[in-house]
């Protein structure tokens, strides 16, 4: 066994001590509803509950993945596979984001897992970016609600956005500012230095006990911390739904000018609801006078950066990173906003 292997994380706090603010938030959420508005309390229970059982398996799938592959010695092997070939990974990701079925806060376990797994971020960023904002499942809806061009609109800014974030993160990664882009417990530092170790992968890892205890920390530590985030992403989500009325968003992103597009892409960061839930509500505020390019402004800013999306993609993610995604998702539902328009 090489000696390397047995290099592994400090032992785990007791569980008292890591309580931490994800924990205490969600506990006053529901305590607050819990005295303020009982049945509100129940919905949202049952809101993250069947949430959690649509994202499990990507979870679960990805933590799992992520961790046969620590346990392997694997990380250096794909991290090479992705080297040298930024514009054409860059371009695969975004295409393939596009067409994936996993929404924002879905994705987040499977980003975590290829940054941790040594990707290189640009790729990575491009597939962030393009996941959220459309699917098959979402095009049809799509089709049905807005027409059939708003729909082809719709695809071609989700891959236009990822090759904008993409490529501008891989401008920026050359100079070194964006080496370490997860935030220490997603993927911490001793992690990326533990596995730079062999020649080849050891595949059948499981006959060596360090191996072994690798894989078991690594599930244990990665599925609460990115679980814990998601679920609170997920019953701020039920709480949009419930308490963020419909005419109130119209209200400020409805109309039409030069600002309407611009306007639309803010507004979307704390109004969105969901991708599905917000197709009808972009339908109406286009037939109460909002600009179809404005409508696509709102639905691609808010895709990517409302306010379930954001606290899931930052449990990942340090400032840093966190903010170049935000600043790429509202750069691009701008552009593709007044595109879409002049279109």
């Amino acid at each position: 066994m090489n000696p390397e292997l047995a290099v592994l994380e400090p032992p785990h706090r007791h569980w008292l001590a890591r309580l931490d603010r994800v924990v205490l938030a969600l506990a006053a959420i529901f305590a607050a509803l819990a005295l303020a508005d009982a049945a509100q309390a129940l919905a949202s229970a049952r809101f993250l509950l069947g949430a959690a059982a649509g994202v499990a398996p990507f979870l679960l799938g990805s933590v799992a993945l992520a961790a046969w592959t620590r346990a392997a010695g694997a990380d250096p092997l794909i991290a090479r596979a992705f080297r040298g070939r930024t514009a054409r990974m860059v371009a695969l990701a975004a295409l393939v984001g596009a067409l994936s079925p996993f929404c924002s806060c879905a994705v987040i376990p499977i980003v975590a897992s290829l940054l941790a797994m040594g990707v290189p971020l640009a790729p990575v960023m491009a597939f962030w970016l393009a996941s959220p904002l459309m699917d098959p499942a979402m095009f049809v809806m799509t089709v049905g609600m807005l027409g059939l061009p708003f729909a082809l609109g719709k695809t071609a800014a989700a891959i236009g956005i990822g090759l904008l974030g993409g490529f501008c993160t891989a401008a920026l990664a050359r100079g070194g500012a964006l080496s370490e882009p997860l935030r220490i417990g997603a993927a911490s530092r001793a992690d990326a230095q533990r596995f730079r170790i062999g020649d080849a992968p050891q595949w059948r890892w499981w006959g060596d006990a360090a191996r072994r205890e690798i894989f078991r920390r690594e599930l244990a530590s990665k599925t609460p911390f990115l679980g814990k985030w998601m679920a609170l992403a997920f019953v701020l989500e039920s709480l949009m739904l419930a308490y963020v009325p419909a005419d109130l968003v119209a209200r400020f992103a409805g109309g039409d000018g030069p600002g309407a597009v611009v306007l639309a892409a803010l507004v979307g960061v704390p109004a969105y609801l969901n991708g599905y839930a917000a197709l009808p509500l972009a339908s109406g505020l286009i037939g109460q006078g909002m600009t179809p390019g404005a409508a696509m402004a709102f639905l691609l800013g808010g895709g990517v950066t409302s306010i379930p999306a954001m606290v899931a993609v930052r449990a990942a993610a340090t400032g840093r990173v966190f903010a170049l995604y935000l600043g790429f998702a509202l750069t691009g539902a701008i552009l593709a906003g007044w595109l879409y328009g002049l279109a």
